[in-house]
């Protein structure tokens, strides 16, 4: 399939092709048609890295009246650096269309910024629940015409607290409007919020999961005492040569620890964890996609919303409590048609965890030494 032949136009096709997206990916194929033809609810199950952004972005573009300076998308995501993804996203798609406007606002940057920015003509709005809803009290934005309201990750954003923030938002925007959810996972607490907002007829669409697994990532692991682990590591990070990845821990002490461990051994590698400011995590981000950093150390609560091309690895430092998490971890690499390997290093009581794993998302592990 073509992007033409879903019924993408011209236009938008020139733009994309720039970009090197060329072949629809399982959850484009299913989702532009439907999506581009119907006004209709809908509900989007798949897992990271399967090109979620063009699968809203594109039907989102075509529907937008240029002609009309108000808003009329919303789009919400989770954190301010997927946001700003997403727009940056959405502004390339349309190189050569008619001027589309998109205003990305998220917490974190001054909103006196923000609120200048808004003044001027805007038809689409990437933000995160809890800025929007600043914006709103402070009528600077108005959501009552929308006609459609992308939830990105809608996972994420219930488990990093913002359900009441959406239930706020869905409900300033009732009556003539579609609910278009994306998820990677679809929790009870997502049903709830499906259950009293979406239409019962949404169309609903789940890139199963052997689609969804990314056949490009070698997932790895090696058995080993705790002790050992930096050893394995930095044994691991020498057959890589100098290729870029994320190294994940559970808990902000393992990250700093670890971080400073591999400071100590001379690599280029950068922190982020929870606890650090906006501004902080800004400065290690940019560093990382100029390559003056190497590697990340990340938790996964800091690591929500990164995307970085070309990632050779990604290491578990420590498993992962939930499933979920494995998945969104190891997607940061092999993106865009590349390969990578997903790492766990484990102690002899942890290998059923990873066979729990192979069971769940049917993958296949191969042990390391």
């Amino acid at each position: 399939m073509t992007f033409l032949e879903l019924g993408v136009s011209k236009d938008l096709n020139k733009g994309l092709k720039e970009i090197g997206i060329v072949t629809p990916t399982k959850i484009q194929e299913q989702a532009i048609p439907v999506l581009m033809s119907n006004q209709t609810d809908f509900i989007g199950k798949a897992q990271t890295g399967t090109g979620k952004t063009a699968a809203f972005g594109i039907p989102l573009l075509s529907q937008i009246d240029t002609s009309k300076s108000h808003v009329q998308a919303l789009i919400l995501a989770p954190t301010r650096e997927l946001g700003q993804q997403i727009a940056k996203q959405l502004f390339k798609f349309t190189k050569y269309t008619d001027k589309i406007f998109t205003e990305s606002v998220y917490g974190g940057e001054k909103i006196e910024r923000q609120l200048s920015r808004l003044k001027r003509p805007t038809h689409i709005i990437v933000a995160t629940p809890g800025r929007l809803i600043d914006l709103i009290n402070r009528k600077a934005v108005d959501i009552s015409k929308i006609k459609t309201l992308v939830m990105d990750e809608a996972d994420e954003m219930l488990s990093m607290g913002f359900k009441k923030d959406l239930t706020t938002i869905l409900s300033k925007t009732k009556g003539n409007r579609n609910v278009w959810l994306f998820s990677a996972t679809i929790p009870s607490s997502l049903n709830d919020i499906i259950d009293t907002y979406v239409q019962k007829n949404a169309v609903r669409v789940t890139v199963d999961k052997n689609d969804a697994i990314n056949k490009s990532i070698d997932h790895q692991f090696v058995v080993g005492d705790e002790v050992n682990k930096l050893d394995t590591l930095t044994y691991f990070l020498k057959t890589q040569k100098g290729g870029r990845g994320i190294i994940f821990t559970k808990t902000k002490v393992a990250a700093r620890t670890l971080f400073k461990q591999l400071v100590s051994k001379s690599y280029e590698v950068g922190l982020l964890e929870g606890e650090m400011t906006q501004k902080e995590r800004d400065k290690v981000m940019r560093a990382f996609r100029k390559k003056t950093l190497q590697l990340l150390v990340s938790t996964d609560v800091a690591a929500r919303g990164i995307d970085v091309a070309n990632l050779a690895f990604v290491v578990h430092y420590q498993l992962p409590d939930q499933i979920e998490y494995y998945t969104h971890r190891s997607g940061r690499t092999a993106r865009a048609g590349k390969t990578g390997i997903s790492l766990a290093l484990i102690t002899k009581s942890q290998v059923q965890l990873i066979r729990g794993l192979e069971k769940e998302l049917g993958i296949r592990f191969n042990q390391i030494r």
